[in-house]
């Protein structure tokens, strides 16, 4: 495994320079320099290259066939590069080749390359209770909780997190990534069947910066992803989205996760039944691999190599039948806060608050909790009372206070009334 500033990858491709190494059509990388010229007007070959990113041979190569074409017109060299503009044919062709498609971005790289780097940067994951301490250091988690996600993490499969809402299902399902001391690759674009799918989305992938010229440049390195979707999903999320206009399909979710983690955040409150979005993955998730198809009926296979978190406070027989739920091999319960877990979440809040307390307001909160007949701590009973002391102090334009009647009023603001 090599590294990069002290950053681990796995998977280093070489920078192509020849179209064998490059792994996708020649007419594929003119189309992206003919729309290329047309957006910069005034060209070089160094500047087209760091444009789509490709080498300078390769650049060289599809210029050459530019001029045999009477496509491009050299108006002068700085150095040793070309500085040209499209000619009149040029202009017409780029014009046709826009109507196609408005992608002028990096190149895109293979399918099988694609294939080939997703399987090579699968994660490997070695840890045990005192490292998953470290990760989850922010948050108050039993030794217990700790021995249920440490072998749910190793197996990198997918996990179903359940239980009553407010004890931080999604606090620790987004903290699972902090167990990967590696980067992973990720590709700008992918091709198939000449069409560009594009897949780095800065939304959701965070880079690394590298110095590493000898690296391929259609690849960028990010961290590994972790992808959260709530009751916004909807089905043609998971499916090849064409932009009729730019004539560009956007990489569905999973796709965009592989290498990392895809939480399904308040699973069975999508717009999408749970049924559908079950029957939808099972394959997935059984066989490691999905099929997406283009808009013309072209269908063909991507890795699935991500670990898929459902996060629900709904009951998971509910949910799924028992042929989905074999599928799913860990199945974490996430239960209610006793009162030493309470206070010490509340002592930490109080402190990253800077909030004044009296001594005994964590147990008379509790008492203000368990009220009206609620019968379970939360873990997020803590921060958000504090939150609205916060608030109430800003509106009366004084610092907040934690008194008993303090927490009464914020009380009353937050427990709806039976």
């Amino acid at each position: 495994m090599a590294t990069f500033a002290h950053v681990r990858c796995s998977f280093l491709p070489p920078v192509p320079q020849t179209f064998a190494d490059l792994g996708i059509p020649e007419s594929l990388v003119l189309d992206l320099m003919l729309r290329r010229m047309v957006i910069e007007g005034f060209s070089s070959m160094t500047g087209l290259s760091r444009s789509i990113r490709v080498s300078l041979p390769i650049v060289d190569l599809v210029f050459k066939h530019m001029r045999q074409q009477q496509l491009v017109e050299i108006k002068g060299m700085s150095g040793n590069d070309y500085q040209f503009v499209l000619s009149a044919a040029g202009k017409q062709l780029a014009g046709e080749r826009f109507q196609v498609s408005q992608y002028a971005g990096a190149c895109p790289v293979s399918l099988n390359e694609y294939h080939a780097a997703t399987k090579a940067q699968s994660a490997r994951i070695s840890v045990d209770r005192r490292l998953l301490r470290q990760a989850f250091s922010d948050l108050v988690v039993s030794d217990k909780m700790l021995d249920q996600m440490g072998p749910a993490i190793i197996s990198q499969t997918s996990i179903f997190v359940y239980g009553p809402t407010g004890n931080g299902k999604t606090s620790l399902a987004e903290r699972m990534l902090r167990v990967y001391q590696d980067a992973v690759m990720i590709p700008y674009a992918v091709e198939v069947d000449n069409q560009i799918i594009s897949v780095y989305d800065p939304v959701v992938h965070h880079p690394i910066d590298h110095d590493d010229v000898d690296v391929d440049p259609r690849w960028i390195l990010c961290k590994r992803p972790c992808i959260v979707v709530g009751g916004e999903l909807i089905p043609s999320m998971l499916e090849l989205r064409l932009d009729e206009s730019s004539g560009i399909y956007a990489a569905p979710l999973q796709m965009k996760a592989n290498n990392g983690i895809l939480l399904i955040d308040d699973f069975g409150r999508q717009l999408m039944s749970p049924r559908d979005l079950l029957n939808r993955w099972i394959v997935p998730l059984d066989r490691r691999v999905d099929y997406l198809t283009l808009r013309y009926g072209i269908k063909f296979q991507i890795p699935f190599e991500l670990m898929v978190v459902f996060s629900t406070n709904l009951e998971p027989s509910d949910l799924a039948d028992e042929a989905f739920l074999r599928r799913i091999h860990n199945k974490i319960y996430v239960e209610a806060v006793d009162a030493p877990a309470f206070d010490q979440i509340f002592s930490r809040v109080v402190a990253s608050r800077n909030i004044q307390a009296e001594t005994d307001s964590a147990e008379y909160l509790r008492k203000l909790c368990l009220r009206d007949g609620r019968a379970e701590l939360r873990a997020c009973y803590p921060a958000d009372i504090c939150n609205i002391l916060l608030a109430i102090g800003r509106y009366e334009g004084r610092p907040p206070q934690m008194t008993k009647p303090e927490l009464e009023r914020a009380a009353a603001l937050y427990f709806a009334r039976s």
